[in-house]
């Protein structure tokens, strides 16, 4: 028994009636099956990221005890336990030369970003990272353990790929590895004076590199705090991101794709340069501290200067919109690639995802920031596809966001699935 959840995002405080901590796959069926039999609602806790409201009654299943990372160097692959942040993986898998095909932040678990579709700041050149799900083990609804592949429970399986929230409590996956150990990423660091010239030009840039290269552009209002680097410290800043796999190409011509980029301006920092595979959150250089902020993201089919002329205009430095970051994400290249076995993965036919973060200030949460980010949805909709991507659908999308997420036919499968495998509801999200 535990008393305490981790909660990375502080605007959600879970209240469970229970808290359980199993340690094998036989102590989640124990609680799944005490759950059904109390009429009571399961709800599966890894890291704590990924919320968009809080726990209400029920009971909360920490799965941090299921941390056991098992690699097979031969196969190229890891079986991980449903405890596990990508960065235990990380470290584990670099003495073999490999990777996984993690996300922006190393912090995050595992299995969250795998079941939301797993997009990774190598995604264009990779694809997603449930492309690289061989299996996952599943304690599901009714209390029963299955192996969910292409072979076994095909369709449970499809729904684990990008369906997010599914009927059961997935305890550990077995996914591939890639043969990567260096790549040119980072980051440059523009002034709020250069945003407009930044943005446009990234906007154009990013339309048209070839899909080793992944990128996106962030305007980010940093804290004044002794964590943020003294350059960057309580500005307004313009942050592109790069990331190229040097198994793909090599450092010399990486470096001449990101050229002009470098030339639009003197940046306030420059952290571009070959980095270990294992430095992959050096790109993003996403916040480690827990803080309270609501969320919202959305799906475009372009982003074209136009679109970066008019999200300055809603949301750039000369305005006061209590937002922390705005990040537009380069999608396509191979995240655009059908996939190569039945998935619920979102995404892959959008050009960009867009994903808004707000300044961490509870007693603004109520008006000033639904306001801020609803002028923002406003100034976007001409590029919006009406899609939402699961893993960034924050606390501050429409209800109906979810329902929405999967086209009818993949949510379809989705209900079926849940049908089947959980019909009495047991599982919660």
């Amino acid at each position: 028994m535990s008393t305490t959840l981790p909660v990375f995002n502080l605007a959600h405080q879970h209240r469970p009636d229970e808290v359980l901590e199993p340690r094998t796959s036989a102590e989640v069926v124990r609680a799944v099956r005490a759950a059904a039999a109390a009429g009571r609602r399961l709800h599966p806790v890894g890291t704590g990221h990924g919320w968009t409201h809080a726990i209400e009654g029920g009971t909360a299943l920490l799965t941090c005890g299921l941390d056991t990372v098992t690699i097979d160097g031969e196969r190229s692959s890891a079986r991980i336990g449903a405890g596990c942040r990508f960065q235990e993986v990380i470290v584990a898998v670099a003495p073999h030369g490999l990777t996984p095909l993690a996300g922006s932040a190393p912090a995050v678990g595992v299995i969250g970003f795998l079941l939301g579709g797993g997009l990774s700041p190598l995604g264009r050149s990779y694809g997603w990272a449930t492309d690289y799900v061989r299996s996952a083990e599943v304690v599901t609804g009714t209390g029963e353990i299955v192996t969910a592949s292409e072979a076994e429970h095909p369709e449970l399986f499809r729904a684990l790929l990008g369906g997010k929230h599914v009927p059961g409590v997935v305890t550990a996956v077995e996914i591939d590895l890639l043969p990567l150990s260096t790549f040119y990423g980072g980051g440059l660091f523009f002034d709020a004076g250069d945003a407009e010239t930044v943005l446009t030009t990234w906007a154009t840039w990013s339309a048209q590199v070839p899909e080793h290269v992944n990128t996106s552009a962030a305007l980010v209002r940093m804290p004044d705090l002794d964590s943020v680097p003294v350059p960057l410290r309580g500005r307004f800043v313009v942050h592109l991101r790069i990331a190229v796999p040097l198994d793909l190409v090599g450092a010399d011509e990486a470096a001449t794709l990101v050229a002009p980029l470098r030339s639009l301006a003197s940046p306030l920092l420059d952290t571009l340069g070959v980095l270990p595979a294992s430095g992959i959150g050096a790109v993003h250089a996403d916040p480690v501290r827990p803080m309270p902020v609501l969320e919202a993201g959305a799906l475009l089919r372009d982003f074209d200067p136009t679109a970066a002329r008019k999200m300055l205009a809603v949301a750039g430095p000369q305005t006061a919109a209590p937002l922390a970051m705005i990040e537009v994400r380069r999608l396509g290249g191979r995240l655009a690639e059908p996939p190569k076995r039945p998935d619920a993965v979102v995404g892959r036919d959008a050009a960009y995802g867009l994903f808004v973060v707000s300044a961490p200030v509870p007693e603004l949460f109520a008006d000033a920031v639904p306001a801020a980010v609803g002028g923002l949805a406003k100034a976007m909709a001409p590029w919006a596809s009406g899609g939402f991507q699961p893993n960034f659908v924050g606390a501050l999308n429409q209800p109906s966001a979810f329902a929405t997420a999967w086209p009818e036919e993949t949510a379809g499968l989705l209900r079926s699935v849940r049908e089947t495998y959980d019909p009495a509801d047991v599982i919660g999200h």
